[in-house]
């Protein structure tokens, strides 16, 4: 008796090709069957650098607190056609 098949060679060839693309961005195959077709692909886990990305923080509230903190200064008015608009003023 003879499986039959369920997709054609085209889908076949598209399946392989998301399986080559998946491999190039960093997927192992665990488990693979070209007649159904499925495969089952799994990824390592990446270590977190803790401290980079606290001292990534700690630099990110700083420009955040400099930038708040800072006197702000602004210009309304009415140009000569009556209409208003707004600038800053620059210290």
């Amino acid at each position: 008796m003879e499986i039959t098949r369920i997709t054609s060679e085209e889908n076949l060839q598209k399946f392989t090709q998301a399986l080559k693309d998946k491999i190039n961005k960093g997927f192992e195959i665990e488990e693979r069957n070209d007649k159904l077709p499925f495969a089952v692909l799994s990824k390592k886990r990446k270590k977190v650098n803790h401290n980079f990305n606290l001292l990534l923080s700690w630099i990110t509230f700083g420009i955040w607190y400099y930038v708040s903190s800072k006197e702000k200064r602004i210009l309304i008015a009415i140009d000569e056609d009556g209409n208003t608009f707004e600038d800053k003023c620059y210290n």
